[in-house]
């Protein structure tokens, strides 16, 4: 859709767009998405989200019931309209917002929010749909065991892709391993972001956080703890007043993962 088609979509009119992100980094990743910035006739400014091809548009759309699933728990960008061109390309609109610096009175909003999140349960793992982490898809069939669900559902896939890029893996031993460390950690099931990482966080005015591109599912907490790397933070004391207390036995399973601890 061009910007114009948008804008009209939005009750407005364009006055053009600008590119976000870094050029550089897109083109060597491969973007999947193309995202810019529209400024309307009425003033508003848009973020805007499309699908680079028609393939990839199935992406977007999860990524955007993936928000509108968060939004009733944390902060996520608004979405303003949504929709399809003529060549098939999904595209998105969100509220456009200016992310300042992180500090920490955002770090432990951050991990406040993110403990409200995690305190929405239900009684399995899993999800009813799946959906995508970047271009990888994710498979979300309920389990009742997170064991069960971690193995079959992301370290399995994730091995044989690896072995069909030409990464062999000695799976047995990793599986093994893997059994060993959560054969008697069975946590209840928690909403997660499922895509929590230091670049899909962001900080806005009022020492606020802001959620972005999640792939959302119930599952151990810890995931996103450990993706968004929490004992690493440039500020993880401020982060942890606002989520409180890690869950059980968190240190002895970060102590297995790498050698280091915090």
């Amino acid at each position: 859709m061009s910007d114009s088609q948008i804008a009209a979509a939005l009750g407005s009119g364009s006055r053009g767009s600008l590119p976000v992100g870094n050029p550089v980094i897109q083109e060597a990743r491969g973007e999947i998405h193309e995202c810019r910035r529209l400024r309307l006739t009425d003033g508003r400014s848009v973020f805007i989200k499309q699908a680079t091809t028609a393939e990839t548009g199935r992406m977007l759309r999860e990524e955007a019931i993936g928000m509108a699933r968060l939004s009733r728990h944390v902060r996520v960008p608004e979405i303003l309209a949504q929709g399809e061109g003529p060549d098939g390309r999904a595209w998105l609109a969100t509220e456009w917002l200016q992310l300042l610096k992180m500090d920490r009175s955002t770090w432990s909003d951050l991990g406040g929010q993110l403990a409200a999140l995690h305190a929405v349960s239900r009684e399995k793992h899993g999800l009813n749909r799946c959906n995508f982490v970047g271009a990888i898809p994710q498979g979300n069939m309920p389990a009742d065991c997170w064991m069960d669900f971690f193995i079959k559902r992301r370290l399995r896939p994730q091995l044989r892709l690896a072995e069909a890029k030409g990464y062999g893996q000695p799976e047995a031993r990793i599986l093994a391993a893997a059994q060993g460390l959560l054969h008697d950690h069975n946590p209840r099931p928690a909403l997660l972001h499922g895509n929590l990482s230091y670049w899909n966080v962001g900080p806005i005015a009022g020492g606020k956080a802001v959620f972005l591109d999640p792939a959302p599912y119930y599952g151990d907490p810890e995931i996103d703890l450990v993706r968004l790397g929490w004992c690493h933070l440039p500020s993880s004391e401020s982060f942890l007043r606002g989520y409180g207390e890690l869950p059980r036995d968190n240190q002895r399973r970060l102590r297995s993962r790498k050698p280091t601890t915090c």
